[in-house]
């Protein structure tokens, strides 16, 4: 078995100290010594672990994310359409629950047989975590090296490999909503383009702007393409755990999430993580058109909600329905001069911009150009 405290540190040399990810009893030991000596963040499924490692990735530092291998599955769209796509590596450790010839749940029997071969085909390079510490020291070199290659990294971590580590007693935190203002007034529902132009008219030199999958991306790299904006493709619901990973590792910069109503009812789980957590430098912006705008503009459920209450309720400072163009543009002045994580909720019209194109620069380059501005404060048109 490794001595856990030990293991950990030999991570920490290496720059590993950002942890997020969901609780496995195969690694409770090593998530007891992220919690007690490290930066944790606990998400409520794998894949909002991964952005939110991404996001601290993009704000330049060396995250782990930590899951069973059941919840593996829930890792699949992040890993093979936001760390594949834009190359954002990060050190993974997976339990293998379900090993063969190994007694365990029945749920684990299937995923045990096939989790090496998952990782396979998603092209994530991985090794079994050896269980004797000079070894598995060796092996975080390995990793590192793929790592500084651009490419995720996974240990599989058998039964019994870490030590005990007593877990401290963890503080309390409680996040409490101070302000919601709910729709008072008929919704004057402007063009997402007209929207996403007024959000763009209030950037500045320290503001990172991040837009959800489909035609927000896109829209908004027609409005104004510029280093310190984030283009997401693929993995739908991930933006705002970016935006949670971004602005807790990324304190001096102000982080704006665009998001979609389709996009963040895949997700809401989320919300309440980055409740919890409730970065003041977080804005989380909803253009919500009750549709799935890029797939024909089927209906969402979104009329059916209260998104305002729902994010009251999960600890956002602020929670504000916003009917006009104008109210979104001085609720967004009021967030720059008094930070809170808040929460904006704005209807708009169905469809987009016609003869609307595909952002020209590949996605790899949108995120190193990010983690460059990042890195030296400055925008580049």
């Amino acid at each position: 078995m490794i001595d856990t405290k030990v293991f950990g540190e030999e991570l920490k040399q290496s720059g590993f100290s950002f942890y997020t990810g969901v609780p496995c009893s195969f690694l409770k030991n090593l998530i007891n010594y992220a919690i007690n000596d490290c930066e944790y963040v606990g998400a409520t499924n794998e894949g909002d672990a991964l952005a939110i490692a991404s996001g601290a990735y993009l704000a330049g530092k060396h995250p782990v994310v930590l899951m069973q291998n059941s919840g593996l599955a829930n890792a699949v769209s992040p890993l093979v359409s936001l760390n594949y796509t834009f190359q954002i590596p990060v050190l993974g450790f997976v339990s293998l629950r379900g090993e063969p010839g190994i007694p365990d749940e029945p749920q684990h029997e299937l995923m045990g047989q096939i989790t090496t071969r998952l990782l396979d085909l998603m092209e994530v390079r991985w090794a079994y975590l050896s269980s004797n510490l000079t070894e598995a020291t060796q092996q975080i070199e390995q990793a590192n090296q793929v790592i500084q290659q651009n490419h995720p990294f996974f240990f599989v971590v058998k039964k019994g490999t870490f030590q005990e580590e007593i877990l401290r007693t963890q503080e309390v935190k409680i996040s409490s909503n101070l302000l919601k203002q709910q729709k008072n007034a008929s919704d004057q529902l402007p063009k997402r383009y007209d929207a996403l132009s007024t959000i763009q008219s209030l950037t500045d030199s320290n503001t990172v702007q991040l837009a959800t999958t489909g035609k927000t991306g896109r829209e908004l790299y027609e409005v104004e393409d510029i280093s310190n904006n984030f283009y997401m493709v693929g993995s739908m619901g991930c933006i705002n755990s970016i935006g949670l990973g971004l602005a807790l590792s990324k304190e001096d910069k102000d982080i704006i999430v665009i998001d979609g109503d389709g996009a963040l009812l895949m997700r809401m789980g989320a919300l309440a993580t980055n409740g919890y957590y409730s970065p003041p430098n977080m804005l989380h912006i909803l253009l919500d058109n009750n549709a799935h705008d890029s797939t024909g503009g089927q209906k969402t459920v979104s009329d059916n909600l209260d998104f305002v209450e729902i994010t009251a309720a999960c600890g956002y400072t602020k929670s504000i329905y916003v009917h006009n163009l104008d109210q979104l543009r001085s609720s967004i002045i009021d967030w720059k001069r008094e930070k809170s994580l808040t929460f904006l909720h704005l209807k708009i019209a169905p469809g987009s911009k016609k003869d609307l194109a595909r952002p020209h620069i590949k996605p790899y380059e949108v995120k190193d150009r990010l983690r460059l501005f990042l890195n030296s404060g400055t925008s580049s048109q």
